[in-house]
């Protein structure tokens, strides 16, 4: 299939490893398509590949085969250093951990990416983000003195300043409680939609699923619903 209009194209991913027990497929002939501005949720049980679909979707990872485009760009393609190349221009990631460096405070953990890409303004914009999820008294916090919905709100900044095409949030409130998770949530759907940004949430959770325009449902490796 083209990859006009998808931001975001896989197709025939597999995925196999070694184990004691011989090969197992830990993906399994996945093609789907995210056009581009959509959001899309990634869904399926413990175990259904949805981890293993986002890390190659995203670069991280390298299909045993397929292929991957993100952008125009077929990562599939490209070795280690060109898949890095178009994720830091490309994406960004919010993971259910948050993985916030505890030496730095919230402005120095937004900044990073800005400055390790030479961004003009840098501490402008990392003021700025830090400001649109609500943080403007936060600024020079370290991570541990914040709490788990605000580690998020950072995470969420540094993952949107530097105006990603492309959002990966990987059960993004895995870690938070019921009515701080759908803070987060509100805040992730209201930023994406105010950026122009493409989301693809992998999550468990079925409501937070049902707020995308496309729900990619796995089981045992296969693409089951949508794609």
């Amino acid at each position: 299939m083209s990859t006009d209009g998808f931001l975001l194209r896989a197709e025939n991913l597999t995925k196999k490893v070694s184990s004691p027990e011989g090969e197992l497929t830990i993906l399994d002939s996945v093609t789907i398509g995210v056009p581009r501005g959509h959001t899309a949720a990634i869904v399926g049980p413990s175990g259904a590949g949805k981890s293993t679909l986002l890390a190659l979707l995203a670069g991280l990872d390298e299909p045993t085969s397929g292929k991957v485009w993100l952008n125009g760009a077929e990562l599939t393609a490209l070795d280690e250093d060109g898949r890095a190349g178009v994720r830091n221009r490309e994406v960004g990631f919010v993971f259910q951990s948050f993985h916030l460096l505890p030496s730095l405070t919230a402005i120095e953990n937004v900044l990073l990416p800005l400055e390790l890409a030479a961004t003009p303004n840098a501490s402008a914009r990392a003021r700025q983000a830090l400001v649109d999820v609500g943080l403007e008294q936060r600024l020079r916090h370290y991570p541990k003195q914040l709490s788990g919905g605000e580690k998020q709100r950072v995470a969420i900044a540094r993952a949107f300043v530097t105006g990603p095409s492309l959002l990966f949030a990987d059960e993004p409130t895995g870690n938070l409680d019921n009515k701080t998770g759908a803070k987060i949530l509100d805040l992730l759907f209201d930023l994406n939609t105010a950026a122009g940004t493409t989301l693809v949430l992998v999550t468990h959770d079925l409501e937070a699923a049902a707020r995308c325009r496309h729900v990619i449902e796995l089981a045992g490796g296969k693409v089951v619903k949508g794609g």
